[in-house]
């Protein structure tokens, strides 16, 4: 798999011969997918679901973020696009919550705080810059967009867990104790 979790072909004399692991493989972790927006108030409070998700389960559930800007937000393009950089350089969910927790100075501040923010968090600030000029995770970004509408994705936050959609825009009341069911369905079907 990619850094984004998608499957990517692999050369499978890579998975035979001698230095191959005959131990049965260990079984994946269930997939969160977290449809974000981060120029969205209702994502920033959906943080603490996120950060409460992520502390339960650890490395035993996959937290993706997925991109899906909304028109109506004019920075969360770019936003996305600073996202899928601080991801490249390591710090991918910790930049997504500095960026989230001050919304309104992202509506203020435009594209300029994505890279203020890149640098408080000791980021290449350069790079980022850079990134935002030459547009390198626009793809990143546009494909998330088309399957996040393909799979009927309207607003953020939205979740995706086994197949089900569950829809935060609204209210967040009640979703974590949804994830957290299909979550501990999930897991004990590995057992």
């Amino acid at each position: 798999m990619d850094r984004r979790g998608r499957f990517v072909r692999v050369d499978p004399s890579w998975e035979t011969g001698p230095m191959s692991d005959p131990s049965p493989a260990r079984a994946a972790a269930p997939v969160l997918d977290v449809w974000c927006e981060l120029q969205c108030p209702d994502c920033r409070d959906a943080l603490d679901d996120v950060r409460a998700l992520r502390a339960r389960y650890g490395d035993r559930l996959e937290l993706r973020l997925r991109h899906f800007p909304l028109e109506k937000h004019k920075h969360s393009f770019a936003a996305a696009q600073a996202a899928e950089e601080a991801l490249e350089q390591g710090r991918g969910w910790e930049y997504v919550e500095a960026v989230l927790g001050r919304v309104e100075e992202l509506d203020r501040k435009g594209e300029p705080f994505l890279v203020e923010v890149a640098r408080e968090l000791g980021l290449d600030a350069e790079e980022f810059d850079t990134a935002l000029i030459d547009g390198r995770h626009i793809l990143v970004v546009d494909a998330d967009q088309a399957e996040g509408k393909a799979i009927g994705v309207s607003g953020t936050p939205t979740y995706v867990i086994d197949g089900e959609r569950l829809d935060g825009g609204k209210s967040q009341d009640g979703l974590r104790a949804r994830i957290e069911e299909i979550a501990d369905r999930l897991l004990a079907g590995q057992d």
